[in-house]
């Protein structure tokens, strides 16, 4: 692939864009790092690394990312009131791919009060993979709540509430009262404000919501509020269940 269609794939840019930068001496490709001013230049896109502007970047032909959301932020490219969590990531990644659906989009959806793991990605089946109903991917939260909860209400969100735009119930597929203002939800569906309106439908009421896995990815304390990583193909994998 051409140097400049690689920056391009990659998010820096219009292909003029990235030819540009190459041009003016702004790209080195390899580790130790090589100069290049050739736009068209040919290079082996698998274990790629290049320098942007001295920053190293590897490629990936597709983005797969997780990142600890903080409070605060909306899951939306055009938010409404508080910043966009697509703000705490780097710019190449946000333009990935250009065109109208440019960037990596959010695997569903976190409240912009809600905390914890979100994951991302510029792939449209495994977003639909991992968003499809059909598939049960369990996601954990960890919620906090405004009243002591009692077993009944445990047992009733193991058994099926009903919400108010749904006359089918829902229900948790786990159920963990860790202590009675501490509680541990497992879902394996994604509807508005589900993990609230489930709490409300038994009579208490969520005060602080946070995800700390979805399917076999567990969010750890090595990534703090605000950061991102990159999955490792066994994580991907092991989401997926194609190993």
């Amino acid at each position: 692939m051409a140097l400049q269609d690689v920056l391009f794939s990659q998010g820096f840019g219009t292909r003029r864009v990235c030819a540009g930068l190459i041009q003016q001496g702004w790209v080195t490709v390899g580790e130790p790092p090589q100069a290049c001013t050739d736009p068209l230049a040919e290079v082996e896109e698998e274990g790629l690394v290049f320098h942007v502007q001295g920053q190293r970047w590897a490629y990936h032909e597709r983005a797969y990312l997780m990142l600890n959301k903080p409070a605060g932020f909306e899951c939306s490219q055009k938010p409404s009131a508080y910043p966009s969590v697509y703000t705490l990531l780097p710019a190449p990644l946000r333009q990935r791919g250009g065109g109208a659906a440019a960037g990596v989009q959010a695997v569903g959806r976190l409240d912009q009060d809600t905390t914890g793991l979100l994951l991302m990605s510029d792939d449209g089946q495994f977003i639909h993979r991992l968003t499809s109903p059909r598939h049960h991917v369990p996601k954990v939260y960890e919620i906090t709540l405004k009243h002591p909860m009692k077993p009944a209400q445990v047992q009733r969100l193991l058994d099926g509430v009903v919400l108010d735009d749904d006359p089918k119930p829902v229900r948790a597929e786990a159920c963990e009262l860790v202590d009675e203002l501490h509680l541990r939800l497992t879902l394996t569906q994604g509807k508005y404000h589900q993990v609230k309106r489930m709490v409300a439908a038994v009579g208490n009421r969520v005060e602080g919501l946070h995800r700390s896995s979805f399917g076999d990815i567990v969010l750890t304390d090595d990534l703090p509020p605000g950061q991102w990583r990159w999955l490792t193909e066994n994580e991907r994998a092991g989401l997926t269940g194609r190993r």
